[in-house]
């Protein structure tokens, strides 16, 4: 088969899925008796129509941006991990142990710590499966689905029976001083008032564009890749495949923890149950239909905000769509987008090589 453009694999392609989900979800919107234009209005109207619904699109972008770069850059080691879930977890772990042991002091000091022992929680959770993968062949695709049921496990127990105060009901961890906590943008700017969106949605921007610089203009990204693309001939050229298999994944794990900064420093305060959310296992879908691509991640975690957003705002303005059906929406852009992501390529290959002026021809 004929390879497709660079433009078409990143964008095109991406487009035609989400087009395809859309109109497969339209489909269904029309057999329940609404109409899909309206529905389709209704969600934009709820991610950009008015600031507090713009600041939670981008509240949901900053996890997803975090947790797509964390699967895109082992995937580009030839890694699938499927574990950001449970990294952002115990990343959570990391952020409000420093942000409770500094209590009450300013946040532009905690905050670069929360970054570094957030960070620091989430990548030794994720380097465990990396070392398994790198020294004792254990597939990283299990061992991090099953790091993901041990993480929710782990914390449930902390959380309620450790971090959780004398005479509070609830699970949930001491709150950080509003002094302390990661500001939200709705204190510099007034459009995203009631919204969460905080200064870790700049923190994600600056992550796609130093994982664009380091997987394409470093060295070290040059081993990554090569390690992706063909370990053998990596490891002919003097590539140790075992470390960089256990640094990559340290790094993704770093990558997913920054949710933890963003929801457990930042929006919440605290350290709660399930924070993340189901956050990290979005970020699969969002790596694989950015295709790896930094600016590509940028866009689907835009895309899949718009989704949660607008589907919370469509479930109120549209009654006859229950949650369920807007689910099912969402699912069909991950079908499309992920487990049916090359089904248009052949098709699309064929069409742009026929419209390809012939070369030679006189």
């Amino acid at each position: 088969m004929t390879p497709l453009p660079r433009w078409a694999d990143v964008v095109l392609l991406p487009l035609l899925n989400v087009v395809l989900a859309f109109l497969v979800g339209g489909l269904i919107v029309l057999a329940v008796g609404q109409n899909p234009l309206q529905a389709v209005g209704i969600m934009l109207y709820g991610a950009f129509g008015y600031g507090s619904g713009f600041g939670y699109t981008l509240y949901y972008t900053t996890d997803f941006i975090f947790a797509g770069l964390a699967v895109s850059l082992a995937y580009h080691a030839g890694l699938f991990n499927i574990g950001p879930e449970g990294q952002a977890y115990v990343g959570g772990l990391g952020v409000i142990l420093i942000g409770l042991a500094l209590n009450g002091t300013h946040w532009a000091i905690v905050f670069p710590l929360m970054i570094i022992c957030g960070g620091a929680f989430g990548a030794l959770w994720a380097f465990v499966p990396g070392y398994l993968q790198a020294k004792r062949g254990s597939h990283v695709v299990i061992t991090t689905i099953l790091f993901n049921f041990i993480a929710t496990s782990m914390m449930g127990f902390l959380i309620s029976r450790v971090l959780k105060p004398a005479g509070v009901n609830s699970d949930e961890s001491a709150p950080l001083e509003a002094i302390t906590r990661v500001p939200q943008l709705r204190t510099f700017i007034e459009l995203f008032k009631n919204s969460p969106v905080n200064l870790t949605f700049f923190l994600a921007i600056i992550a796609l564009v130093f994982i664009y610089w380091l997987i394409w203009r470093t060295k070290f990204g040059y081993a990554v890749r090569a390690l992706g693309q063909n370990p053998v001939a990596a490891n002919y050229a003097g590539i140790s495949n075992q470390k960089m298999i256990m640094i990559v994944m340290a790094m993704s794990g770093v990558l997913a923890a920054m949710v933890a900064v963003n929801n457990v420093g930042g929006v919440q305060g605290r350290l709660i149950l399930n924070f993340v959310n189901g956050a990290g296992f979005v970020g699969i879908a969002v790596a694989f239909m950015g295709r790896g691509h930094p600016v590509g991640v940028g866009l689907s975690a835009l895309l899949f905000g718009i989704l949660y957003q607008g589907g919370q705002e469509l479930a109120f303005q549209m009654p006859g769509i229950t949650r369920e059906m807007i689910v099912t929406i969402q699912a069909l852009v991950i079908l499309f987008t992920g487990a049916m992501g090359d089904m248009l390529r052949a098709p699309l290959a064929r069409l742009l090589t026929r419209s390809e002026p012939a070369t030679g021809a006189k």
